[in-house]
C-alpha cells in the first residue's frame, strides 16, 4: 500500500508538471499562429492510450511514462519527424517564425515551471504556514550519529552557526546545506571554529549509505521492551524517560549511551520519570552495555516543554506569503544549482548519487499529505526548469542556445545540423537516464 501511495503521488506530480510545462510551449506557439500538431502527456511511440483531435491539434496520453511533448510544425523535436523539413517552409511553421518568437516559444515551458514553483511555495506558506526546529535555540547542540559527522569535524554538543557564511534558521536544513556547501562555522564550548567540508564528502555519504549523520539531541525515552530483552520483567514501561544512571544525571540519550557502555554485564539503577513520578528501577546490561529496549520519541510540543529545543511556528497572510514564498523558491533554486555544480565536478563523486524514477518517487511520503505533496511538486518544478535550461541539444536549453546564436550572428543553423544535434542530445539524455535508473536498481540490492 505504501508503494502504491508513493507511486500515485509521483505520477500525479509528474503529470501536472509535464502538462503545464508543455502548455508553456503551446500557448505562445498558438499566439504566434504556429501550428501545434500534437499535445501529449507521455510518449506515444507506435500507439497512444487516448487521443482526440480538436482544432487541428491532437491531444492524447501515450503509453511510455518518460515525459511528454508538444509537436510543433516545422520544428525538429522528440518525434524526429523530418519529412516536412524536406519541403519549403510554410507560414504556420516554427522555422518560418522570427527568431524572437521561436525563443519565446522555447522558453515558455521553463518560464511556467519557474513561476509554478515559486507560486506553490507562496500558496503553501499562506495555507499551512511553516513549522521547524529553531537551530539557534537548539539546546545542547547536535548529536553526531555516525562516523561521517565525525569526519566533518563535528562533535556531539556542537552548534552549527553558518554554512558558506549563511546563518542557519531551521535545523532540518543543516544536513542538505552541509552536503551542498564548502565550509561552515560551529560553536564549541563558547569558541567559534571554522571547518572545511571535504570535496569527496558526498561520495562518502553515498558509498557508506549511513543516512542522517546528525540529529537533535534527544532524551532516553523507552519505546518498547522486546520479548527477548533481559529486562522484560524489570518494571520498565513504554514512555518511561531515563534521567539518571547510578545517580549520575543524564539529559540526553547520547550521554546515557556512553555511561552504559562502560558498565557492560553489570546491574545498574535507573532513575526513571513516569508522568509525575520518579522511580528507581534496577536493570541488567548485556555484553554490549545495552538495556534491551527501543529508543522512543516525544512529540515536538513535549520536547519544547522540556526545554530541548524551540519549535518555531509561523503563519502568513497572503501579502506576507508572497515575499516569503519567493525567498523559499530562490533558496531552493540556489541549493539545486549547488547540487548540480557538485554533480558535474568528478572530484566530489556526487554523480554516484544520481537517481532516476525510483529515487524521485521515494521522496514522496508513504501517507498522503497535501502539504508535503505540493512542497515536493514545487521543488520538482524548479528542478525541471533548471534541467531544461541546460545547453544540451534535445532540451529546451539546447534550442535556446542555437536561437540566441542566430540572433547574435544573424546566421541560422541548417536544418540538417539541428537534426544531428537533436539526435546527439537525445542519445546523451538516454545515456543519462539509463545511468540514473541503473543507480536506483543497484541501490535496491546494496
Amino acid at each position: 500500500m505504501e508503494i502504491l501511495i508513493k507511486a500515485s503521488q509521483f505520477l500525479l506530480s509528474l503529470s501536472l508538471l509535464i502538462v503545464l510545462h508543455e502548455l508553456g510551449h503551446f500557448i505562445p506557439a498558438k499566439l504566434f499562429k504556429t501550428r501545434v500538431e500534437k499535445f501529449y502527456l507521455f510518449f506515444d511511440y507506435k500507439f497512444s492510450l487516448l487521443k482526440k483531435k480538436i482544432g487541428g491539434t491532437e491531444y492524447g496520453i501515450g503509453w511510455i511514462p518518460l515525459g511528454g511533448y508538444v509537436k510543433i510544425s516545422g520544428m525538429i523535436d522528440e518525434s524526429m519527424d523530418t519529412e516536412q523539413l524536406q519541403e519549403p517552409a510554410k507560414p504556420w511553421e516554427f522555422r518560418s517564425k522570427p527568431a524572437w518568437q521561436r525563443l519565446i516559444i522555447m522558453l515558455g515551458g521553463i518560464f511556467v515551471n519557474f513561476v509554478l514553483g515559486f507560486a506553490l511555495y507562496i500558496l503553501i506558506l499562506f495555507t499551512w504556514g511553516e513549522s521547524y526546529i529553531s537551530n539557534e535555540n537548539l539546546k545542547g547542540g547536535i548529536w553526531v550519529t555516525n562516523s561521517l559527522g565525525t569526519e566533518l569535524g563535528l562533535q556531539t554538543g556542537d552548534q552549527i552557526k553558518t554554512i558558506d557564511g549563511k546563518p542557519i534558521k531551521a535545523f532540518s536544513s543543516i544536513a542538505t546545506e552541509l552536503i551542498n556547501g564548502n565550509e561552515f562555522t560551529l560553536e564549541r564550548d563558547g569558541q567559534k571554529i571554522a571547518k572545511q567540508i571535504p570535496v569527496d564528502f558526498i561520495a562518502k555519504l553515498i558509498e557508506e549509505g549511513k543516512g542522517a549523520f546528525i540529529s537533535p539531541r534527544y532524551p532516553f525515552v523507552v519505546a518498547q521492551i522486546s520479548e527477548s530483552s533481559i529486562n522484560i520483567k524489570s518494571g520498565l514501561q513504554s514512555k518511561d524517560m531515563i534521567v539518571a544512571i547510578n545517580n549520575t544525571p543524564v539529559k540526553y540519550f547520547d550521554q546515557a549511551e556512553i555511561l552504559l557502555s562502560a558498565l557492560k554485564n553489570q546491574e545498574v539503577s535507573l532513575s526513571v520519570k513516569r508522568g509525575k513520578e520518579e522511580l528507581e528501577i534496577p536493570v541488567k546490561l548485556d555484553e554490549n552495555g545495552k538495556i534491551g529496549v527501543g529508543l522512543g520519541t516525544l512529540s515536538n510540543k513535549d520536547m519544547e516543554r522540556l526545554g530541548y529545543y524551540t519549535l518555531e511556528t509561523k503563519t502568513y497572510s497572503f501579502g506576507a506569503a508572497i515575499p516569503a514564498g519567493i525567498e523559499k523558491g530562490y533558496s531552493t533554486l540556489t541549493g539545486y544549482l549547488k547540487q548540480l555544480k557538485k554533480v558535474f565536478n568528478p572530484e566530489t563523486g556526487a554523480y554516484k548519487g544520481l537517481g532516476g524514477f525510483i529515487s524521485i518517487g521515494s521522496i514522496f511520503p508513504s501517507t498522503w499529505s497535501w502539504q508535503v505533496f505540493w512542497s515536493i511538486t514545487a521543488f520538482l518544478s524548479i528542478m525541471l526548469a533548471v534541467m531544461n535550461l541546460l545547453p544540451i541539444p534535445a532540451l529546451d536549453g539546447g534550442h535556446v542556445v542555437f536561437t540566441l546564436y542566430e540572433m547574435i550572428t544573424g546566421k541560422k543553423p541548417s536544418d540538417k545540423f539541428l537534426e544531428y544535434a537533436q539526435i546527439t542530445g537525445f542519445v546523451l539524455l538516454m545515456a543519462l537516464l539509463l545511468f540514473a535508473n541503473a543507480n536506483d536498481v543497484i541501490k535496491l540490492f546494496d
